[in-house]
């Protein structure tokens, strides 16, 4: 299956696929309200702001399936980011990121960009992949990687 033809669901319950996203550059991150990463929501905003114009486009995927880091509803959750972060970008319905239950995008990611050691489960929230304009999973990024160190070689890459 391709990326774009895959099916998803956005926060508000509207049924799309990410061929809606077609000839951009994507930033895909499954996302957590209580995590220790959750502060990243403001970089990824900054990321969005700066960086759409030139085809970027940030989408965040909730996941519950690290220390249960994301228990809300979908209208909770957007919520929180709505008012904590000031987030605009599109924000997906929770999803699962491993196991028989993942997400069709989730096992995509995964199997094109393996992380350590060629591992392919995502070990924590905040784990971000690059997809280039034509669907291409380009890089993993660990949760540990900043917003901020990814935006630069982003712009770069978009052109500053």
């Amino acid at each position: 299956m391709n990326l774009h033809d895959i099916p998803v669901t956005t926060i508000d319950g509207r049924q799309t696929t990410m061929g809606e996203f077609k000839g951009r550059t994507l930033l895909v991150v499954n996302v957590a309200s209580q995590c220790g990463f959750t502060p990243q929501y403001r970089g990824l905003e900054h990321l969005w702001r700066e960086l759409r114009d030139r085809g970027l486009t940030v989408i965040g995927f909730p996941c519950d399936q690290f220390g249960h880091q994301e228990p809300g509803t979908e209208a909770e959750i957007a919520q929180f980011c709505e008012r904590r972060y000031d987030v605009t970008f599109p924000m997906m319905a929770k999803i699962e990121v491993n196991g028989d239950g993942a997400h069709a995008l989730y096992q995509l990611l995964k199997r094109e960009k393996p992380g350590l050691l060629g591992t392919e489960a995502i070990k924590w929230n905040f784990t971000k992949f690059l997809v280039g304009p034509d669907g291409t999973v380009e890089k993993r990024y660990a949760p540990n990687e900043t917003p901020e160190e990814i935006g630069r070689e982003l712009a770069k890459r978009l052109g500053t």
